[in-house]
């Protein structure tokens, strides 16, 4: 039996945003729910103010500005992300009707292979991004480890409402920091997994619409053929059309939705992505080489830049496959169909002269272009402030 598209493209994410009390309130103790739900938020809303606290304090210090300054974009970026996300959650009920609808099933052994593909692909990328994301989380909460007992310090320079010397101010700080990362490193893995899956499932989609135009039929006159015959395989041929017609227009309806949901997130996290890139390039600069410091920095690096490109590739993957949907359509044997047939293919091939493109904030187009030329402006800061810093 097939497994849900729910169940193929979400379930890690799902299952992370329901253990944090974020995707969806429950019937039964919906009151304690909601606390729970409360409680994470507010331990990364205060971490953000903490940050924002110390680095108010240490502006002038450009070593300890810029150590704060990149997870200060980054815990920024995850609050607003979640807090769009549990705003949008009446619209992220839709998409998920939408995704099980009976159009988007699964109507032969072929469409199941395409759907499962792609699942198992994003899956496994969201994976190495979920992997780079806690290993990096881990060696940032191993750091204070390796201080001296008497010069004791807590995991992240932000402002703290205890101190470090005694204890079990320490333990309580501590306890909180390293609590309070793992908790951003998940959701900010779930939010951006739920995005990502969601265009690939319209990638899904596309590629089942291709397999579809590949069975439509021959229909050229000959003595094989008699006229009743002939007729009859042009209008499965028409009805066959018509279906990918219907199918497109609902993945195109799908994309927008998404879009729509998760435009401002995406759009804030490429813009912070800048930011984030150039500051990390500026610490692993400054920090000493074969350092715990030094390797947590790297792998931060590997995370931003694998969520970067998760992005920017799977925003890829949608536009080729809507380009590739066009070519099908024109080399299928049209030239060999009815009249009413060649009429929809006329219109069907004005509407998809536009690829579908998943914008950021409606204006972003996610490709590798776009992958590139963020790096290449990241690099520009880093080459300014690292020629400021020297």
């Amino acid at each position: 039996m097939s497994k849900k598209n729910e169940d193929l493209f979400l379930k890690l994410p799902r299952t992370i945003l329901i253990f944090f009390g974020i995707w969806s309130s429950p019937k039964k103790f919906k009151v304690l729910h909601t606390l729970y739900m409360l409680f994470v938020m507010a331990t990364q809303y205060s971490f953000l103010i903490f940050e924002f606290i110390y680095i108010s304090n240490v502006w002038s210090d450009i070593d300890a500005a810029s150590e704060a300054s990149y997870l200060l974009f980054t815990q920024a970026s995850l609050c607003y992300k979640t807090t769009v996300f549990l705003r949008n959650r009446h619209i992220l009920s839709v998409l998920l009707e939408d995704m099980q609808s009976d159009i988007f099933a699964a109507k032969s052994d072929v469409h199941e292979e395409a759907l499962r593909i792609l699942a198992v692909r994003i899956r496994r990328l969201c994976t190495f991004f979920m992997t780079s994301a806690l290993s990096t989380t881990t060696l940032w909460a191993m750091i204070p480890l390796f201080d001296d007992v008497g010069n004791r310090s807590f995991p992240f320079r932000i402002w703290m409402p205890v101190g470090p010397e005694e204890s079990p101010n320490y333990e309580i700080g501590y306890v909180y920091q390293v609590l309070t990362i793992y908790i951003s490193a998940f959701l900010f893995i779930a939010v951006d997994s739920t995005a990502v899956s969601m265009i690939m499932f319209g990638c899904s989609e596309l590629d089942i619409i291709i397999d579809k135009i590949k069975k439509i039929k021959k229909t050229q006159w000959s003595s094989k053929f008699k006229s009743n015959d002939r007729m009859k395989l042009l209008d499965e041929n028409y009805k066959i059309f018509r279906d990918c017609i219907q199918h497109h227009q609902a993945v195109v309806a799908f994309v927008e939705k998404v879009e729509s949901t998760f435009h401002a997130n995406i759009f804030f996290q490429l813009s912070g992505s800048v930011a984030i890139i150039c500051i990390t390039g500026l610490r692993i600069s400054i920090v000493e080489p074969h350092s715990v410091q030094f390797t947590s920095m790297v792998n931060y690096m590997v995370t931003m830049l694998s969520q970067l490109f998760l992005y920017c590739w799977c925003g890829n993957e949608l536009t080729i496959r809507s380009q590739e949907l066009q070519d099908e359509l024109y080399v299928c044997p049209w030239y060999e169909q009815d009249k009413r047939f060649n009429n929809s293919l006329w219109i069907a091939m004005e509407r998809m002269k536009k690829p579908i493109i998943f914008k950021a904030g409606h204006y972003i187009p996610l490709s590798r272009q776009t992958f590139v030329a963020i790096l290449r402006s990241s690099y520009s800061y880093f080459a300014v402030l690292n020629q400021a810093n020297k």
